[in-house]
């Protein structure tokens, strides 16, 4: 006699803290991204962007969901707990940048049209990305723990790198300068080796890298650390030298661009150090 196949339904996909924020975030984003469409106000650049952010974050965390309710992601080729906290975290930044770009664009002073569905779109956003916030919290990995890389600190670290590095790529504008040039190349080889690192994380291919893996993370941190040095000084300088803010600058104004790549390679800077002081620990002082 055949057997019937029986599907296995884990009840704790949903019923626990990491379950509960997932669901909060499924809920939340659709909400958004729903009162966004029905105001038809995001035919933008910015516009959509924060439509995009949305209904992926939903798409992929629903999917999330799914497949640990199902328990159907032990069969994919990859390490699933790296994935989730490279996701969530993923998710947690986009949301947040979302939820200040959407209300400074689309909300004006005062709001013209449909603004309690904008405000109400906010509000969901802002709560969707407490809901990341509060995942990336309960699954980061304890202090000595590194099992799953991508959710202690320097894994989380390496996610916001990516996506810092990102930012400063859709500001680009003018770099003819060659102090420029070298800036932007720093941000390119940052960004590939360390996108590459979380793929391999994610891929479980690390363990292929016929080296240290650990000590190499650490000479890596280091030496873009240096890099990161370089370019916190020569982007100001070849980019403010002997200019003053134009007036009117607005949103697509140069001068207001090369200040927000200024700022966001301060953040990677310090992403970088910390990551380093982090990996140094893990590595030569280990937890008990």
């Amino acid at each position: 006699a055949g057997t019937m196949a029986v599907a296995t339904v884990n009840l704790r996909a949903v019923t626990s803290w990491v379950g509960i924020a997932r669901l909060c975030a499924i809920v939340l984003s659709c909400t958004a991204f729903s009162l966004v469409a029905s105001t038809r106000d995001f035919n933008t650049t910015y516009g959509t962007w924060c439509m995009f952010t949305w209904c992926f974050c939903f798409v992929v965390t629903l999917l999330v969901l799914v497949l640990e309710l199902l328990e159907l992601y032990p069969k994919l080729p990859l390490s699933w707990d790296d994935f989730t906290s490279a996701f969530s975290m993923l998710a947690a930044l986009m949301v947040f940048t979302t939820s200040v770009i959407y209300p400074s664009t689309f909300i004006g002073s005062p709001c013209s049209s449909n603004c309690a569905q904008k405000a109400v779109a906010t509000t969901a956003s802002c709560l969707c990305f407490l809901a990341y916030a509060l995942e990336v919290g309960l699954t980061r990995a304890k202090p000595g723990d590194i099992s799953s890389f991508l959710s202690t600190v320097p894994g989380l670290l390496k996610v916001f790198e990516v996506y810092v590095a990102c930012l400063i790529f859709s500001l680009l504008d003018e770099y003819f300068k060659p102090g420029l040039q070298w800036c932007v190349a720093v941000y390119c080889i940052c960004f590939i080796i360390t996108f590459l690192i979380i793929i391999f994380t994610i891929g479980r291919c690390l363990s292929y890298i016929p080296c240290p893996l650990e000590k190499m993370l650490v000479g890596y941190n280091a030496l873009a650390l240096v890099m990161y040095i370089t370019a916190t000084i020569l982007w100001p300088f070849y980019s403010f030298k002997d200019q003053t803010r134009p007036n009117p600058c607005d949103s697509r104004c140069p001068w207001n661009k090369n200040l927000g790549i200024t700022f966001l390679t301060i953040f990677n800077l310090i992403a970088y150090l910390v990551d380093l002081i982090y990996s140094t620990r893990m590595v030569f002082i280990r937890a008990p």
